[in-house]
């Protein structure tokens, strides 16, 4: 999940996760990850704390991360994002701030950002230690150390993947969830889009390589897993294998100990029958798609380039509620796109009407420098705005009457975390039921209170605008049970 649709709860977790055993060490220094964007990042992330900590430095507790009380701090940047210059820049401001008050802090640049920008970042910014690119993780402590040497901006940005991350030291950051990475890089050339400037060409891991970190996840504690690509159902397509990633699926079916089993994100065209089949078939992949439509409007998906049009994306997705009428399916759309009229937009929203989409992350056009699609005519904000506003009534109806639907039933829930300071006296706790709607639940008076990792079986008793209530009466004969 991208950072920014994760829970304070989740976000919390993952704080606590990987600092137990460090506690009051300062090692070759204490160090902090300041994460932008999507899932990729969050788990370059992690590699970024395994190169790290395997050097020598610990990662900084809450405590030290609030009290700004760390030696090095990573900006992990996204190129994808509105305005993402300004924000990597602002960023690093705010992090000069901080410097001024510990003038031994070093401050490195790592992801997309530092990809496209290089040697600008250090020009623009000479208080930066380091900057290395989405390929170059692994540089990083030599980066420091070359910084605290010479005093000067190191510079380390590849065009070539040498090694893929997950061939990295990891410090995961959730110990019983993991992100597993199939692939890096996309082969698609949207005209939005800037990814495959940032990440390179698809390049897909081995199947062995990944089941192998998979069977290790399980073994370090981890009940779930997500699987990674910019397009990760084109897994295999590479080596003239179109089943490979229904075969992966089915490999994880028979992992024991691993519970469950997500991925993201698809593409459209490329979400054949053996990826429905496999979905349907192994118990322990979770009914669960991000599926991103874009635009409704055939004329606006052939100027993004995007190799599919509405008609063939509601088929798939008939396909797959047909196969799994349980799924929940959550997409992504762009509102505003070049030479988008009042018609293609109602497109849009026809289609919108139609999939009845779970949830669906929406986004205004900006233009992102590079792209084909920055040099098109662009439409006036406040008539992007406007349908915006539009676009949001009618998802957030169709997400209120499908969490509706769940009031009554039985859900089963892994914890993921708790819900604030106040959790000793309410017992409540959060996680997320199999098609990853996120459950609040509080915990009957008397019966166990669940951890973190733990599945519990509970009675759903109301819905909120973006999430599930459960507060169960076991007198009325109402569900709870806590299976560890």
């Amino acid at each position: 999940m991208n950072e920014d649709m994760m829970t304070e709860a989740e976000r919390a977790s993952i704080a606590a996760g990987g600092t137990d055993s460090l506690l009051g060490e300062r090692g070759k220094g204490v160090f902090h990850i300041h994460t932008l964007g999507c899932q990729m990042n969050v788990h370059d992330s992690e590699r970024i704390a395994g190169v790290l900590k395997a050097d020598g430095y610990v990662p900084a507790t809450q405590e030290q991360i609030d009290s700004h009380d760390f030696d090095v701090i990573v900006l992990n940047t996204c190129a994808v994002r509105e305005n993402a210059a300004e924000r990597m820049y602002g960023t690093i401001g705010l992090f000069n701030r901080i410097k001024l008050q510990r003038p031994n802090l070093q401050i490195a640049v790592g992801g997309c950002m530092a990809q496209l920008d290089r040697e600008e970042i250090a020009k623009k910014k000479p208080w930066v230690a380091a900057v290395f690119g989405t390929k170059n993780i692994e540089d990083l402590p030599k980066l420091l150390d070359q910084n605290r040497a010479t005093d000067k901006p190191q510079v380390r940005v590849s065009d070539q993947l040498q090694e893929f991350p997950s061939q990295l030291p990891a410090a995961r950051a959730s110990r019983v969830s993991s992100w597993v990475a199939i692939s890096v890089g996309c082969n698609n050339t949207c005209t939005f889009c800037i990814v495959p400037t940032t990440r390179g060409k698809e390049k897909d891991r081995r199947p062995g390589d990944v089941l192998a970190e998979i069977r290790q996840c399980v073994a370090d504690g981890a009940k779930e897993v997500t699987l990674l690509g910019q397009n990760v159902n084109s897994y295999g397509y590479g080596i003239g294998d179109r089943y490979a990633f229904s075969k992966l699926l089915r490999a994880c079916g028979e992992i024991e100990g691993l519970e469950r089993v997500r991925f993201t994100s698809p593409h459209p065209a490329a979400f054949t029958d053996d990826v429905i089949a496999a979905m349907a078939e192994t118990p322990n992949i979770m009914h669960q798609l991000h599926f991103p439509l874009q635009s409704g409007s055939d004329r606006i998906l052939r100027a993004m380039r995007r190799s599919y049009r509405s008609a063939k994306f509601l088929d798939i997705l008939g396909r797959i509620r047909e196969a799994m009428p349980d799924a929940q399916i959550s997409t992504d759309i762009i509102v505003g796109f070049p030479g988008e009229t009042e018609e293609d937009f109602q497109a849009t929203l026809d289609v919108v009407r139609k999939a009845r989409f779970s949830t669906a992350f929406m986004f205004i056009y900006s233009p992102r420098p590079g792209t084909p699609a920055a040099q098109m005519e662009q439409i006036p904000r406040d008539v992007v705005q406007e349908r915006f506003d539009r676009l949001v009534a009618l998802q957030e109806e169709i997400t209120q009457e499908n969490l509706e639907g769940f009031v009554g039933r039985d859900v089963e829930v892994m914890i993921t975390g708790k819900l604030g300071k106040k959790d000793s006296d309410t017992h409540r706790v959060s996680g997320r039921e199999k098609t990853g709607v996120l459950v609040h639940i509080g915990v009957p008076e008397g019966q166990p209170v669940p951890e973190i990792g733990d599945f519990v079986t509970v009675t759903v008793t109301h819905a909120g605008r973006h999430n599930l209530l459960a507060d169960p009466d076991i007198a009325a004969g109402q569900t709870y049970s806590v299976r560890h």
